[in-house]
């Protein structure tokens, strides 16, 4: 079939085989590339050469074409290939900017650049200007980008399904014809925030737990089918490569960046991300898959202090545990279900057998242990900015000498920059890197070429919103969510609530650092089962959903991090108030792992019927759990710490199951469920 919108339906949602296994004729789709028969078979002319080149030549392997393609490439088209930066639709606003979008984002081209001369993450100073964001038209027909990153979270599915068409449409009006991927952080998740541009539910996308939420469910296979109706709303507005997922262990609780991972158990984190990476790739790449960029290797988790490596003062990953190797089982599994690519992270290792140079830079972290021990072939890209922004351990190079040390470490794709000038100027002046630079275009181009983007890179404008959104993804998401919650304590089996029962409902989330006093969101309307009422003594029940506020990632100071709950936007003598009033159920919205011996200890713990966890979820699923008309199932991914000095104390390595006895106030994997339902 061919035809120049989108794949034909079966091809896509079949996952049909791409390169030598492709026998029959794939549907095809172009705007300005003729077609040229070959053997009663159709291909693309996509550099107009008016024959059929062996780039062009979907009968063969991906290495073939790939091969063929890279001895037709300039150095200015290898370099394009090898950077990845942000791209924005009209309208759009640049990442973190406070105000955010004005008008509706459209399809329109924004041919805006955006050129830092602060690291867009920390505001310190950069040794030169940084192109961070590029317009389209110069990113494709001048830079010779390839690889973009798509932040935009509120334009509709439609609107973001022609933009990519357009974008493809450009692409190929240039000399070779290679098409775009585009990129993106996750987008299906029901997050706290802390984590800013890289984490956030997009408009219309079904709305899942947060990744910790997922790991909470302890239910791999309903982390595959997440990640495979998640890979159908993807693919219907033409995102092919996921920016996702992490692997960190979740062991330091004060890492702002633990709502994002699969937990401190490297077990259950490796069961979740082999299925989640089998979810939305499949069992091996091909034109139905979203590709998968697993990260932070060799794991972010063990951050000293917590300290993130975004910041100087954050750059080591300490293992005073001895966890190192602990570290590397979620990759492993990983590697093991075909990701196509791995991200390492900012930090340098401190007091191992490595070099003390960010991983980046890190040839026995990239080459002889990624890829000799574990023997991963896929694209190896690096987190935004090593070179400019955060090049720790190499601060003494220049820049060529970085991009030098770089490739030759392993470092496959550049993020964070749109501009090759120094690249370019690297590559001329250093030709010996030319062998590192071909392998990486040779990886670049094997996954376009695997992913059938040759073929056809455009998406069914018509058909996106009705994928989008779907309403069996809609429930599923519902579903997960209810899976999720965790009951911690059911005192004298009070749970699940009776019904008709007056319930006080507030959920209780205040900004970090511009905390308004008094009450939350209270909640007035009725819900099946129960009476909601506006004042606590009205109530036979209070329902207490407390969401705790980390320190945001960005900005932050080397100022210590803490967990517990007057340090991370609560009041705590307003809470305590509260609970005194009446017998309360209290739920904490884990993005951390919290500390909340402020308002639940010894001499407290009476007034508590109840005490729930949460990961990421809508109301209607807290209730459906609290009255009952679900059961908990949900288990603790992480340990909670009992006290602020225990999290002091910790080793940032070790799960808090390996931390002592004293260590724990809620365990790993501790959830119970209701007696009366089962």
């Amino acid at each position: 079939m061919i035809n120049s919108c989108g794949q034909s339906k079966t091809e896509t949602e079949s996952g049909a085989a791409t390169g030598a296994e492709r026998t029959s004729q794939p549907s095809l789709g172009y705007r300005s590339a003729k077609l040229v028969e070959a053997d009663g078979l159709q291909f693309k002319d996509l550099n107009r050469n008016g024959r059929l080149d062996q780039y062009e030549d979907w009968r063969l392997t991906p290495a073939e074409r790939s091969q063929d393609l890279l001895n037709r490439m300039t150095l200015e088209e290898k370099a394009g290939l090898l950077l990845i930066a942000d791209m924005r639709m009209n309208n759009e606003a640049f990442m973190l900017e406070a105000s955010g979008e004005t008008n509706p984002v459209t399809s329109a081209f924004n041919e805006q650049d955006v050129v830092l001369d602060k690291n867009q993450f920390t505001g310190e100073p950069l040794p030169f200007p940084v192109m961070n964001t590029v317009g389209t038209t110069k990113g494709i027909l001048q830079h010779k980008m390839r690889r973009f990153i798509w932040r935009t979270t509120t334009a509709p599915a439609d609107t973001m399904a022609r933009w990519a068409n357009k974008v493809q449409a450009l692409a190929e009006s240039d000399s070779l014809g290679i098409p775009v991927l585009f990129a993106s952080n996750p987008r299906n998740h029901i997050t706290a925030g802390s984590l800013g541009a890289t984490g956030s539910t997009s408009i219309g996308f079904s709305k899942w737990p947060s990744e910790i939420g997922l790991a909470a469910m302890a239910d791999s296979a309903m982390i595959h089918r997440f990640g495979d109706m998640a890979r159908q709303e993807w693919l219907a507005v033409g995102i092919r490569k996921g920016y996702m997922y992490m692997a960190d262990l979740a062991t330091e609780p004060r890492w702002q960046r633990i709502e994002g991972t699969f937990g401190e158990d490297p077990q259950l984190a490796a069961q979740s991300i082999a299925a989640i990476t089998l979810g939305f790739q499949g069992p091996t790449l091909n034109h139905g898959s979203v590709a998968m960029t697993t990260k932070h290797f060799p794991g972010g988790g063990s951050a000293n202090k917590g300290f993130d490596p975004h910041y100087a003062y954050g750059r080591f990953a300490v293992f005073p545990g001895g966890q190192f190797e602990e570290n590397l089982l979620p990759f492993k599994a990983a590697i093991k279900a075909g990701t196509s690519s791995i991200m390492p992270y900012y930090s340098l290792p401190k007091d191992t057998k490595y070099e003390e140079v960010a991983y980046a830079y890190n040839k026995g972290i990239l080459r002889d242990l990624l890829r000799g021990e574990l023997g991963f072939k896929g694209i190896i890209n690096s987190d935004t900015g090593p070179i400019e922004s955060m090049p720790w351990g190499v601060e003494k190079l220049d820049i060529e000498q970085r991009y030098v040390k770089a490739l030759e470490a392993g470092s496959n794709l550049f993020a964070g920059n749109a501009d090759p000038a120094q690249l370019l100027k690297t590559l001329k002046a250093h030709p010996e890197v030319m062998k590192y630079v071909d392998e990486s275009v040779t990886l670049l181009l094997v996954e376009l070429f695997q992913l059938g983007l040759f073929e056809n890179p455009y998406v069914d404008e018509q058909k996106a919103a009705e994928v989008v959104g779907r309403q069996e993804f809609v429930a599923a998401g519902k579903e997960a969510q209810r899976k999720s919650v965790v009951l911690l304590r059911n005192n004298k089996n009070t749970l699940p609530l009776a019904k008709g029962t007056r319930v006080y409902f507030e959920e209780y989330a205040k900004t970090y650092n511009k905390m308004a006093p008094g009450p939350g969101k209270v909640y007035p309307q009725n819900y099946e089962g129960l009476t909601f009422v506006t004042t606590p003594e009205e109530a036979e029940v209070i329902l207490l959903w407390l969401k705790p506020a980390i320190r945001p990632l960005f900005p932050a100071d080397d100022s210590p991090l803490r967990v517990n709950l007057s340090s991370c936007a609560v009041d705590v003598t307003y809470v305590n108030a509260l609970t005194s009033r009446k017998p309360t159920i209290m739920v904490i919205n884990y993005a951390n792992p919290f500390v909340i011996d402020e308002v639940y200890n010894q001499k407290t713990n009476n007034r508590f019927l109840g005490v729930l966890a949460t990961f990421g979820v809508e109301p209607e699923a807290l209730l459906d759990i609290v009255t009952g008309k679900s059961n908990p199932t949900g288990k603790m991914p992480f340990t909670t710490p009992v006290s602020q000095q225990a999290v002091e104390n910790n080793k940032e390595d070790l799960p808090g199951y390996k931390e002592g006895e004293a260590y724990a106030l809620f365990k790993f994997g501790e959830g119970l469920s209701y007696k009366q339902l089962q």
